[in-house]
């Protein structure tokens, strides 16, 4: 097929995105499928007959798990950034070689003014320590790029250094400038139990993870332990990995909305190859903006999707329980 990759890019940046979805779906998997050899290796070994994929559904879903043991990258491009996944002693990080960093850029950018406006509208404050301490997290390059969007002298990255941060809040309270306080789980709690705020015109986002620093919670147990603290109505929630370049948002109760260039579908637990549109099992991930990688991801989440496209997340696969990955033995 011929595939034009910049006119591709421009139809993720324009407002059709959404309609076209499917259309730029079956490009991707289709110039994915003659130029990714790791895709098209796995599809071969399902024996999947390319010609008789019509629709989304019938799209062959790579585990996630591949990233670990596999450099997914389109023949002929080489990574102008790597992103690596947060491990456990001795577990081996997920690494996302990224061909064009220009389309993450654009993606995340795209994402965050589709549910919040422009960042220059807010201070961005980081509360990433987990991050922070290691290199090639995609999170803390969307949260600096975000920091630099916002062109505002308090927006930053906060480490441990809670009284700081309790300081800029106050600041921003006291001025009424409206502000994001973007923050991993443990890290969140760490501070809500050191300080109580009243923010008023604060938006509190948990991007998830104990990383097992915390007992970990369940989200209603998380979220109302922070908004007491904190005085927010509600908890946002960001839904992305190390393998996605596109992210999902929940304004609260872990009710998440896809951005343009991102689709959240279900496979059956016990049938991998069996996708449905809405209901509930394992989620599958349709991001676009992986056009270098691999558009179409099996991950280890599962939960429930509605026909309207919004989803939340109820657990997660044990190891053991990842189907699909011995197929492709390093």
């Amino acid at each position: 097929m011929n595939f034009d990759i910049q006119k591709y890019c421009a139809e993720l940046e324009s407002d059709s995105a959404t309609e076209k979805f499917e259309g730029l779906a079956m490009q991707a998997f289709y110039f994915q499928y003659m130029q990714n050899p790791v895709y098209h290796h796995y599809c071969d070994l399902l024996g999947i007959d390319v010609g008789a994929v019509n629709y989304i559904e019938d799209v062959p879903f790579m585990p996630v798990e591949f990233f670990k043991s596999h450099k997914v990258i389109c023949d002929g491009r080489d990574s102008e950034i790597v992103f690596t996944s947060s491990s456990t002693t001795g577990a081996v990080p997920s690494s996302h070689y990224v061909a064009d960093v220009e389309i993450y850029n654009k993606t995340f950018l795209s994402g965050f003014r589709q549910f919040y406006g422009e960042p220059s509208d807010f201070c961005i404050l980081g509360l990433l320590p987990a991050y922070l301490e290691r290199t090639g997290s995609s999170l803390v390059y969307m949260v600096d790029g975000l920091i630099k969007l916002s062109d505002n002298e308090l927006s930053g990255f906060f480490l441990h250094n809670h009284e700081e941060l309790y300081t800029t809040i106050s600041r921003l309270e006291a001025t009424q400038q409206k502000y994001i306080l973007i923050g991993v789980s443990f890290a969140l709690l760490d501070f809500a139990e050191k300080y109580k705020l009243n923010m008023k015109h604060g938006i509190v986002m948990e991007t998830g993870g104990m990383k097992g620093r915390r007992k970990e919670m369940v989200r209603s147990e998380l979220h109302s332990v922070l908004k007491e603290s904190f005085g927010v109505p509600s908890i946002h929630s960001e839904y992305g990995m190390t393998e996605l370049l596109s992210q999902a948002y929940s304004f609260g109760e872990g009710i998440y909305k896809c951005s343009k260039t991102m689709k959240v579908l279900v496979r059956e637990t016990n049938d991998p190859l069996s996708v449905h549109r809405s209901g509930s099992g394992a989620i599958n991930v349709v991001d676009l903006a992986n056009i270098y990688s691999c558009s179409f991801l099996q991950t280890s989440d599962l939960g429930q999707v509605s026909d309207d496209g919004l989803f939340s997340i109820s657990g997660r696969f044990d190891s053991a329980d990842v189907r699909g990955c011995n197929l492709m033995v390093v």
